[in-house]
C-alpha cells in the first residue's frame, strides 16, 4: 500500500507522541511548565500594545492576534497595509527554536510596506502560544500551524485567499516545503538562508555519521520517557557560556552562541524580544537531525523561490543541488553574495536586498 505524503503527516497528527502533546492536564501534573499566557516571566507584555491591543504607523497598522491550531491558542503579529482590501498576504517562518520577534520581525515590518499583509507568529509549544510541553520542536506541528494560519488569513477581509505566500528562513524551509506539498491554498514560497535537513548537513553539524546516528538515538529515547512519564527532558540550544561549552547544546558554534543566548535575558526593558528560551526538549532532535526535505523536494509543483549566500546554512552548493531537483514549472534562484547565515536574520543590508527579490516573486 502505498501513502501519501498528506496521509503521513495526518498520521503524525493522531500518533501517540502527538496524543501525549493534547493533554495538557496530565503534563501539568507531571510537573511540566505550564504555557506561556503572552506575558513575560515579570509579567510586563511583549510589546506596549494599545487598548484595542493594534498600533498604527502612516501607511500600514500592526495588531496582536490570535488563532487555534490543533485546538490550541497561537498568538501572532499581524502586519495590514492601511486603507485597501483585497491584498496578497505572507506568513513568515523563522528557525528553529525560534519566537515571532526574532527574524520574522524583520521581514514583516519590511513586506508590509510593500503591500503584503504579513502574519508572524509563535508556533505551539514556543513564545507567547499555548502548547505542552514547552519548547517541542516538530516540523509536522509547525507544519500544521502554517495551514492554521492560512485558515485565519484568509478569514481576514482584508486578504484576498487566493494570494497567500509562504517565506521561511533557516530550518523554517523545511516545514514551508511540507506545507506547500500538503495544502493547495499555497500559492507561492520563498527559502531563505535555508538550513536544509538532510543527511549531509546533519553530519556538516554534528561532525560524523556516527555523532548523527548517536543524537538521534538518545532523542529517541526521551521520547520513550515522555511517553512513558510525561515528563520532558530538554537540552539547551546554545550553550549558557562560551567558557564552558555544552557538548550536548543542539547548536555548537560559537558565533551562533553569541547570537542566540543574548535572547535569553529577562530584563524587563528587554521584553520586547519576546519569550525566547535557551533550551528545546530532548526528544525534538530526532525529528530534527532525521528530516530529509531532499526527499520532500522533487514533489514541489509550487511556485519556489530561494535565496542563498556562499557563507549561509546548508554551505555554498547544496542549496543549488536541491533547487535543481525541484520540478516546479516556476522558480527561481537568487544568490546574493558572501552573507553569512546571521546577516539573514539582523543585518537591514542583507534583508533588504532579499525583500524586492521576494516582492516580486510572490507578485
Amino acid at each position: 500500500m502505498t501513502i501519501s505524503r498528506r496521509d503521513a503527516l495526518l498520521a503524525l497528527s493522531v500518533s501517540p507522541l502527538a496524543a501525549c502533546l493534547t493533554l495538557p492536564a496530565q503534563a501539568q501534573e507531571a510537573g511540566v511548565p505550564l504555557a506561556a499566557t503572552g506575558a513575560a516571566e515579570d509579567g510586563l507584555p511583549t510589546q506596549v500594545w494599545a487598548a484595542e491591543q493594534r498600533l498604527k504607523w502612516s501607511g500600514f497598522a500592526v495588531e496582536r492576534v490570535t488563532f487555534e491550531s490543533q485546538g490550541v491558542q497561537v498568538v501572532g503579529n499581524l502586519f495590514v497595509p492601511e486603507g485597501k482590501s483585497s491584498l496578497p498576504a505572507v506568513v513568515v517562518l523563522g528557525p528553529v527554536g525560534f519566537v515571532k520577534e526574532q527574524s520574522p520581525l524583520q521581514y514583516a515590518s519590511r513586506l508590509v510596506r510593500e503591500g503584503y499583509v504579513t502574519l508572524i507568529f509563535d508556533p505551539r509549544f514556543h513564545g507567547e502560544s499555548g502548547g505542552e510541553p514547552r519548547r517541542f520542536e516538530s516540523g509536522a506541528e509547525k507544519t500544521s500551524d502554517l495551514s492554521a494560519a492560512i485558515d485565519f488569513l484568509a478569514a481576514r477581509p482584508e486578504v484576498d485567499a487566493q494570494r497567500i505566500s509562504l517565506l521561511g528562513i533557516c530550518q523554517a524551509v523545511n516545514w514551508v516545503v511540507e506545507a506547500s506539498l500538503v495544502d493547495p491554498r499555497v500559492k507561492s514560497v520563498a527559502l531563505v538562508a535555508g538550513h536544509y535537513l538532510t543527511p549531509e548537513v546533519a553530519e556538516m553539524y554534528l561532525g560524523s555519521p556516527a555523532n548523527v546516528e548517536a543524537r538521534i538515538a538518545k532523542s529517541k529515547a526521551a521520547e520513550t520517557r515522555f511517553r512513558e512519564t510525561g515528563n520532558a527532558d530538554y537540552i539547551h540550544i546554545v550553550s549558557p557560556s562560551l567558557d564552558q561549552p555544552d557538548p550536548d547544546a543542539l547548536l555548537r558554534a560559537p558565533h551562533i552562541q553569541m547570537f542566540y543566548i543574548r535572547w535569553a535575558d529577562r530584563n524587563p526593558d528587554l521584553a520586547h524580544r519576546g519569550l525566547w528560551e535557551n533550551r528545546l526538549t530532548a526528544m525534538s532532535e530526532h525529528l530534527i537531525w532525521g528530516h530529509r526535505v531532499d526527499l520532500a523536494l522533487p514533489g514541489v509543483q509550487t511556485p519556489t523561490l530561494m535565496i542563498h549566500a556562499q557563507n549561509a546554512a546548508s554551505g555554498p552548493e547544496l542549496p543549488q543541488r536541491l533547487f535543481d531537483t525541484i520540478p516546479a514549472a516556476r522558480k527561481t534562484f537568487v544568490s546574493l553574495g558572501e552573507q553569512s547565515q546571521l546577516q539573514f536574520y539582523e543585518d537591514p543590508i542583507t534583508i533588504d536586498q532579499a525583500i524586492p527579490h521576494i516582492a516580486e516573486f510572490f507578485a
